[in-house]
């Protein structure tokens, strides 16, 4: 019985601390944005604390950021969350297959969130935070064992990582109906109405409503997140057609997208060459 409370408490705890986690990253992502106070240098300070415990880059993730929300869904200036296109021959001849998704989708779900944190441009101040959270980790290995650090903290490091990656590039900027544009077609705010808003069920409260609130956070990204289901009540009958959100379970449409958008295409029907579609 103790065995099997052990194999089931321990992922139950990563499940649930990786999500506080990427909670405390979302807070720190809002400080980025000046959302958070009226003074720019407690959103500084507090942001760069925050992002500094998840292993986060706060300066550096701070300006590239703004590039994502400056040229949301251009094919050719935002900063992630592009999709491939078929014209690509290595990703369609070695990935565009069963095993070549699970192989992308465990490589993204993993490694993803490291490895786009890592390229980033790091400065000074950002080192000297993640140096000192390594040192504390460094110092609780010694003085209560790797295991304990493994398990205590490294893996939810990770699975903070797998809920940004699973939130962001998989399920707030990829759906069928999200469009791309390239510069012919491209503005702000097609880019930034190109979003979608996810129900995350308890998992909303958790992580400040960064999934149900996202094409918002898009609209208005200097709002304070605890206005932002407010503030999409307000909005959606104003928008209409042009808000899209959608309610399949998060893992189920999380499979569903890894599946069915793995390109981005134009329309050859439409006149409009500039605008892009999902498709697998």
């Amino acid at each position: 019985m103790i065995n099997l409370l052990y194999y089931i408490g321990w992922p139950l705890y990563w499940l649930a601390q990786g999500s506080f986690l990427y909670g405390v990253w979302v807070l720190g992502h809002e400080c980025g944005h000046h959302s958070f106070s009226e003074y720019q240098w407690i959103d500084d300070t507090v942001g760069f604390i925050l992002h500094s415990l998840v292993m986060t880059p706060y300066f550096s993730f701070k300006y590239s950021h703004r590039s994502h929300h400056a040229h949301t869904n251009s094919l050719e200036y935002d900063e992630v969350y592009i999709p491939k296109r078929k014209s690509d021959t290595f990703f369609t001849e070695f990935l565009n297959n069963g095993p070549g998704n699970v192989f992308t989708l465990f490589v993204r779900i993993t490694l993803g969130y490291p490895l786009y944190m890592l390229f980033n441009v790091v400065v000074i101040t950002n080192d000297i935070g993640i140096i000192t959270v390594l040192y504390a980790l460094y110092h609780l290995a010694v003085t209560q064992g790797g295991k304990s650090t493994l398990f205590l903290y490294v893996i939810p490091l990770f699975m903070e990582g797998g809920f940004f990656i699973l939130s962001t590039y998989y399920l707030s900027h990829t759906h069928p109906s999200v469009a791309h544009y390239d510069s012919t077609e491209w503005d702000w705010l097609r880019g930034a109405l190109s979003t979608i808003d996810r129900d995350f069920g308890i998992l909303n409260w958790i992580q400040h409503d960064i999934n149900s609130s996202h094409v918002i956070h898009h609209l208005f990204p200097n709002m304070p997140h605890y206005h932002a289901v407010e503030a999409t009540k307000a909005v959606r009958p104003i928008l209409g057609e042009y808000y899209m959100s959608d309610n399949t379970p998060p893992l189920k449409a999380f499979w569903r997208e890894t599946k069915e958008c793995i390109y981005a295409e134009p329309d050859d029907s439409s006149k409009h060459k500039g605008v892009y579609w999902f498709s697998k």
